[in-house]
């Protein structure tokens, strides 16, 4: 009996608290979502089985040395290597070397041509970051501070890897639930969009038909990645890590002697960094600092910051619909934000139901790329204004 006694009071079930088993659940209805409902699989699988990980009392995963999860206050004769095996795999997350190495993916597996064909596109994937600082206002406003604002906003990028990168750097203790919400919204492109088009776009301009892009040469697809990268490093240093990754993904994939890199960048690497970033950054959702009202507004202010960077590109859209005499279709606008490709797609459905002879997605991929390239911009400019306190 004494050593039933002891099995039991050594075990997660006489440790399990109300907390854990409500994030146990929000494990599962994440996996139900994933699997059953196919809302971005590939990461939310491993954040949400991460979340189920890490909130197994006794477990330990996401213990450091002082077995107390989140302390920083080292033990005397304490060792990194005593850490529980995420908060070990954490460090990737938390010194930006996965948010870094899935950019370098992303790069590989991008084609700039869009964008350098229709250069204007740059444009509006910069409008379509309105919803980064309208959202980081909004966040001061109820109270967040500076550098909190900062990495909400950047949810509005749709860009994940970003909204990880940002988080780790200025709000560490926001990483989760500002993760969940950005990858969530990301999934969510195809219902969140739609309504907002029909909103600021009338038939009319929806039905408008794009000339084909002009063909882009290999010379301009392999400097315009040398170019960006030293321009845009040059001119906001803090976003050197995301937009050089970037950008040597994508030389790996266009300059023709690197097929090998560009394949592993674009399949081995990312795959394997995709796993272990989802599967950390689901283990910072323990339930003391998930289960909080900061995250139910951090979920809303999220998503206000989506539909404001959706607007943002559509009514710079329907800026260039005019200025142009009715030659760019507003729907391309709504691609910019960064999420590649499904951003571009949603605009070349919602373009196709009004006119079956429309083919936006090209015209669409241009925004696109361009609001990876912007939301990257705008988290370095973020991390330079607030990164240094």
């Amino acid at each position: 009996m004494e050593i039933i006694t002891q099995i039991w009071q050594n075990s997660g079930f006489a440790l399990l608290g109300w907390k854990e088993l409500v994030m146990i659940l929000v494990s599962f209805v994440l996996l139900y979502l994933a699997i059953a409902k196919k809302f971005e699989p590939l990461l939310l699988v491993p954040i949400a089985f991460g979340i189920l990980l890490a909130n197994l009392p006794g477990a330990g995963l996401m213990d450091d040395p002082t077995g107390i999860m989140d302390s920083t206050n080292l033990v005397e004769g304490a060792h990194w290597y005593d850490s529980g095996v995420l908060r070990l795999i954490y460090a990737g997350v938390k010194s930006s070397i996965f948010p870094c190495l899935i950019f370098l993916g992303i790069g590989a597996m991008t084609d700039f041509g869009p964008l350098l064909a229709n250069p204007i596109s740059l444009l509006l994937g910069a409008a379509a970051q309105l919803g980064v600082y309208v959202a980081f206002i909004l966040a001061i406003l109820f109270g967040f501070t500076p550098e909190e604002a900062a990495a909400i906003g950047i949810i509005g990028g749709a860009d994940g890897p970003t909204a990880i990168f940002l988080a780790g750097k200025l709000a560490p203790t926001l990483l989760a639930p500002i993760a969940v919400a950005a990858y969530s919204y990301m999934a969510l492109i195809p219902l969140i969009q739609p309504p907002i088009m029909k909103l600021l776009t009338t038939e009319k301009e929806r039905k408008v038909e794009m000339k084909q892009l002009r063909t882009v040469s290999k010379t301009e697809k392999i400097i315009f990645p040398i170019i960006v990268a030293v321009v845009c490093s040059l001119l906001i240093p803090s976003c050197a890590s995301l937009i050089g990754f970037l950008m040597l993904g994508n030389l790996f994939k266009e300059c023709g002697v690197t097929d090998r890199l560009s394949d592993t960048a674009q399949n081995a690497l990312t795959n394997i960094v995709t796993i272990m970033l989802g599967l950390t950054v689901g283990a910072t959702s323990n339930g003391e600092a998930f289960l909080s009202p900061s995250t139910i507004l951090i979920i809303v202010l999220g998503l206000t910051a989506f539909c404001f960077s959706t607007a943002g590109g559509l009514l710079f859209g329907k800026l260039l619909y005019i200025i142009t005499g009715g030659k760019i279709n507003p729907l391309i606008g709504s691609a910019g934000v960064s999420a590649v490709p499904m951003a571009a797609r949603v605009a070349q459905v919602e373009g196709r139901k009004y006119n079956p002879t429309n083919f936006l997605l090209m015209h669409a991929m241009g925004p696109n790329v361009a609001g990876v390239i912007g939301s990257a911009v705008a988290a370095g400019f973020l991390l330079m204004m607030f990164g240094s306190k």
